[in-house]
């Protein structure tokens, strides 16, 4: 059974959707890491404040947290059970941020919190561009460096994480 579940993968894979969906199956809540780390107005909380609180987050027994996050992974790592690694390819990934932002465009996502308004920019964009290449071999280094117990699912379509899916129904 899976009770510390991570959610990882490129921005716009589906993490918060599959973290909604998954919670409730199994009838938790999910945490969404973007919306401990940002503040109205998009500002960064600090680090010292995120930290502490991930760290409380992460003394539950239950939970599932959904987000990036790369500086926090090893951390969660320690205490998860399970990993969700969405390893979606870049065009479906730009694909969902671009229908996200026309989605949220000027009202702020649940995920995110009150007072961030959906925005789209160049930096974000190349971040998704470049995830496979730069970003997901650090990730998947982190795994490969997760403790024994942790399981690991790799997830690389909407068909395979429907399927996934399938199995909580």
């Amino acid at each position: 059974m899976m009770h510390r579940i991570l959610i990882i993968g490129c921005c716009g894979a589906g993490k918060t959707t599959l973290a909604r969906e998954l919670g409730a199956r199994l009838g938790l809540e999910p945490v969404h890491l973007d919306r401990l780390w940002w503040r109205p107005g998009w500002r960064e909380r600090g680090r010292e404040e995120f930290d502490a609180e991930l760290a409380e987050l992460l003394r539950r027994p239950e939970w599932i947290l959904d987000g990036n996050f790369q500086r926090t992974l090893p951390e969660r790592l320690k205490f998860a059970d399970t990993v969700i690694l969405l390893e979606y390819p870049r065009s479906r990934c730009l694909w969902n941020t671009f229908k996200r932002y026309f989605r949220y465009r000027g009202t702020s996502r649940p995920d995110v919190g009150e007072g961030c308004p959906e925005r789209l920019n160049l930096p974000f964009l190349r971040y998704i561009w470049n995830y496979n290449r730069v970003t997901l071999p650090r990730v998947q280094a982190a795994l490969e460096a997760a403790p024994a117990g942790c399981r690991i699912i790799r997830l690389a379509s909407p068909a395979a994480t429907a399927a996934f899916l399938k199995r909580f129904s």
